[in-house]
């Protein structure tokens, strides 16, 4: 098994990387440093997922999945904001939502390779 980085950063890039082999298409909004510190431009309401996932799978029974997908480091949790986000997009039929900890590194590649 691949030695997955622990903090949240490095864990999400070895997600990314592994999604882009298997041929997923990624989106993920990176912050950046400002004079007021790290800050994500964003409309809206804050807690987004921090990645989305979209594969189209042609000539098959299943034409496409969509993830959104929340990362967090081995101790990390959920803001309020984020659970609020969380809990209605998996209401939403045909789409899969997933809070993903470095400890789940052998699901989440059963999950991107099925």
């Amino acid at each position: 098994m691949r030695r997955v980085p622990e903090h949240e950063d490095g864990f999400l890039r070895a997600v990314l990387e592994l999604a882009s082999v298997l041929g997923w298409l990624a989106f993920h909004p990176r912050p950046a440093r400002t004079a007021h510190g790290w800050v994500t431009a964003l409309s809206g309401d804050a807690g987004f997922p921090d990645v989305v996932l979209v594969k189209v799978y042609p000539h098959q029974e299943r034409p496409a999945r969509l993830i959104f997908a929340e990362f967090k480091s081995a101790r990390g949790h959920l803001s309020e904001k984020q659970r609020t986000w969380i809990e209605r997009l998996s209401e939403v039929l045909g789409i899969e939502v997933y809070i993903w900890y470095p400890k789940d590194w052998s699901e989440i590649v059963s999950i991107l390779e099925s």
